[in-house]
């Protein structure tokens, strides 16, 4: 690999961080400023809660017809195409003198962001040594991170100071400049030496004659080895993601009450949790190469426990300072670390499907999320959303655990074909790893 290509490409990098700002920055948007759009709406809360949840839906439905209508063009191209569609959706939803109109225009921002997210995920990994996979995922996540540290809590403000409206009209804003710079300043792909064989093939000379022909074990390993346990991953992550988003639709009436006895009241709450979000997006950029699927699974745990511990929150307002600060950290680490896990297991050759699983199994999980907390405050208020959301975490917890654990490795014939012997690839594969000419 070039030596270019070991140095992380900063300015690319931190314009697709930019880029997933706006997109964290618009899905959240409907959260941060529930009450006065509900009211100007002439809706009920719980049903303006529902958009994240349509938001959600849309891009589980239209992320894969998208990228596979696109697949023919520069990611680059792609990328600052879906920022100017979702500046003109944003510009929409600003002016909708109706629910309905609202709706729809959540929906063309939302089938923007899927194909956005499937992009931004495969150009991060195309454009990086492996061995700072997890570290450019970092920084280009982190963008997404400060969506939750400034975007959602200023928009919070800018609803409670002037209009929800106006929200919406800079982001709009800023999804046109993103498009600028993305067209500008992220560098192209690099073209990848092919590998070694693909898999299905004939076997190369060398390795039906015992000899050794690289790492060509790993990338003879049968397509769907691979697959399986990607899918079950990205699943498990998303069932975390019901746990939690069926809690954090609702964040400003769990904490309204402990809030109104600290300074800044649940927009100071809410820049604590951006800001202990992006603390723990740092902390993967630091480790999360080295073990990021034992770390992934320690991760949901830590997120059932803070859910849990929301029950706790009305106690005392120094209570709810450190639930809130634990629930950003871990959460902030969790999509960092399932992306880096999720495109190692996936490797070179299925970089481009874990790439567009990743938002359609995590926005599946947003969106279940989403509609289970409105039928639980429905029914119950939003009181009783943590018991059922932690339990949620921990089932995906329990998954993770089971799915790590080392398979035994069949022992193959001497002189035997990779593809006849390699075993499934399992999680723990990943802790094996170490970075080489490709990731996975």
């Amino acid at each position: 690999m070039d030596t270019t290509q070991r140095r992380l490409p900063w300015p690319s990098l931190l314009v697709l961080g930019g880029a997933t700002f706006v997109m964290v920055t618009g899905e959240m948007l409907p959260t941060a400023v529930l009450p006065a759009m509900s009211a100007d709406l002439d809706v009920p809360q719980a049903r303006t809660g529902l958009l994240v949840s349509l938001w959600a839906a849309t891009v589980v439905v239209t992320t894969f017809p998208l990228v596979r209508l696109t697949a023919r063009f520069d990611r680059r191209t792609v990328v600052a195409g879906a920022l100017a569609v979702f500046a003109v959706a944003s510009a929409l939803t600003a002016f909708a003198p109706a629910y309905e109109v609202a709706a729809g225009a959540r929906v063309l921002g939302a089938a923007a962001t899927g194909l956005l997210w499937a992009s931004v995920n495969a150009h991060t990994s195309d454009v990086v040594d492996p061995g700072h996979l997890a570290r450019a995922v970092a920084v280009v996540l982190s963008g997404a991170t400060l969506g939750t540290v400034l975007g959602t809590p200023l928009a919070s403000v800018v609803a409670q100071a002037w209009d929800w409206r106006g929200a919406f009209v800079a982001l709009a804003v800023l999804a046109v400049v993103a498009a600028v710079l993305v067209r500008g300043v992220v560098v192209a792909a690099p073209a990848r030496a092919p590998l070694a064989r693909s898999v299905g093939a004939p076997p190369a000379a060398g390795a039906a004659a015992g000899g050794s022909s690289g790492d060509v074990a790993e990338v003879a390993v049968d397509g769907r080895a691979v697959l399986r346990p990607l899918l079950v991953v990205a699943g498990l992550v998303g069932l975390v993601l019901v746990g939690h988003f069926a809690a954090f639709t609702f964040v400003t009436r769990l904490v309204e009450q402990p809030a109104a006895h600290l300074p800044g009241g649940v927009s100071g709450l809410l820049l604590l949790f951006g800001v202990a979000s992006a603390v723990g997006v740092v902390v993967v950029g630091r480790i999360g190469d080295r073990r990021p699927a034992a770390t992934l699974l320690v991760t949901v745990v830590l997120v059932a426990a803070s859910l849990v511990a929301l029950l706790a929150v009305r106690a005392h307002p120094a209570v709810a300072v450190l639930v809130v600060a634990a629930w950003g950290v871990t959460t902030g680490a969790l999509p960092p670390l399932a992306q880096t896990t999720i495109m190692r297991l996936a490797g070179p050759e299925h970089r481009s499907t874990a790439a567009t699983v990743i938002p359609v199994l995590f926005n599946l999980g947003i969106a279940v999320g989403a509609a289970l907390g409105s039928a639980v405050v429905d029914v119950t208020g939003p009181g009783a959303l943590p018991v059922p959301a932690a339990l949620v975490a921990l089932a995906a917890a329990a998954g993770l655990a089971v799915t790590a654990r080392p398979r035994p490795r069949p022992a193959g014939r001497r002189g035997a074909h990779p593809v006849a012997t390699a075993p499934a690839v399992a999680l723990a594969d990943v802790e094996e790893r170490r970075p080489a000419p490709f990731p996975g």
